[in-house]
């Protein structure tokens, strides 16, 4: 079954961005077991979930085996980030999500406003600095964050899962046929700012694709994620009744001209002259990720049979920080997991959670 913890554990309060939209964060002050063991501040953990879905994901194990959850009771202070757009970040200082104003950005606007505003706000609170956690886009926008010189005073530590960062070697179908469809003018696609998975165009738009020869959508998740080994059942269900979330089309976009130009950009307007006009050059400049910190601890944890975090990108990954301090990277390479074994399986605990845990704790 799945898992809210009860409303003693978890506190939800609201994050203003500077360019006015209210992110709601969940926090997990304290584990079941409850008390401050040892008698210190507790650390801060920022988790950050990824595209089309939402913080909740984090919370559909049971308590046992759930990250978040796992984590409190280790006697960390727990804080899940939610991105704009998704259902508890639908509300901003002036603008409604049925204006196609609301949906204008893509995962630019999560690196420059979204992840400094809950920074910001968990530092503020705690006084202390933050360990990072990003699964998928999550990762994304923290690997893209961290190398502008962003969150350098409040960052501790970092570990992404299934990082997504170069996607020219995605596996999946249905990702290389949606990418494809969404390079391109957004106006051409629906004329629909929001990218809701769940609304009539979207669906017809996916319906569309599944039809392509080679994509085979009867299992959705595999379909997207590639062969996951150790999902329950009732929680694909549970995922499926929770998720997915919309993001805004334009985001998709950004995704897919990640993949078609093998290289981390900025949101590429598609002319020169837009691209001037937004950024001073003709075309976007570029997130170098070796410009992270050299001395940042950074925990990668990826899979063999991931679709969409492949194993060839996930290299190149790597030797943009082959410079890095090599006793500061820890790698796990888990040869069974696809893209959500590391949200959702069941072992997931015993393989990919306590290495998180004790590389946090390694940081003290």
């Amino acid at each position: 079954m799945g898992y809210a913890p009860p409303r003693s554990l978890s506190m939800v309060t609201n994050v203003k961005t500077q360019d006015g939209y209210n992110l709601s964060m969940q926090r997990i002050p304290e584990g079941r077991i409850g008390g401050n063991i040892s008698g210190n501040k507790k650390q801060p953990v920022l988790i950050q979930h990824g595209v089309l879905v939402d913080g909740m994901t984090w919370l559909l194990n049971s308590p046992q085996q759930n990250l978040p959850m796992i984590l409190a009771d280790n006697g960390f202070d727990v804080w899940l980030a939610n991105t704009r757009g998704t259902r508890f970040c639908r509300h901003h200082v002036s603008l409604h999500p049925s204006q196609p104003e609301f949906w204008d950005w893509s995962w630019d606007e999560l690196v420059s406003y979204d992840l400094p505003a809950v920074f910001d706000f968990v530092f503020n609170h705690t006084a202390q600095k933050i360990h990072y956690i990003g699964h998928s886009l999550g990762t994304l926008i923290g690997l893209a964050s961290f190398s502008e010189g962003h969150q350098e005073d409040q960052l501790k530590s970092a570990a992404f899962l299934s990082p997504i960062a170069y996607l020219t070697h995605m596996k999946t179908a249905l990702g290389v046929v949606a990418a494809r469809a969404f390079v391109g003018e957004i106006t051409t696609l629906f004329g629909v700012a929001e990218f809701n998975p769940k609304g009539q165009q979207a669906s017809i738009f996916l319906k569309a694709l599944c039809n392509y020869p080679g994509v085979d959508c009867y299992d959705l998740v595999t379909a997207i994620t590639g062969k996951n080994c150790c999902l329950n059942a009732s929680t694909v269900d549970l995922f499926l009744q929770n998720e997915p979330q919309s993001t805004a089309t334009k985001n998709m976009v950004h995704l897919a001209q990640t993949v078609r130009d093998g290289v981390i950009a900025k949101y590429n307007y598609g002319r020169p002259d837009y691209n001037l006009m937004h950024y001073g050059e003709a075309r976007p400049p570029i997130y170098n990720i070796s410009n992270i910190p050299k001395d940042l601890p950074i925990l990668i944890s990826y899979g063999g049979q991931d679709a969409l975090s492949d194993v060839e990108d996930v290299g190149q990954l790597l030797d943009n920080l082959k410079y890095h301090d090599v006793n500061k990277l820890s790698i796990q390479y888990i040869k069974d997991y696809a893209h959500a074994d590391f949200i959702m399986g069941v072992n997931a605990k015993d393989i990919v959670y306590n290495q998180v845990v004790s590389f946090f704790k390694n940081q003290q």
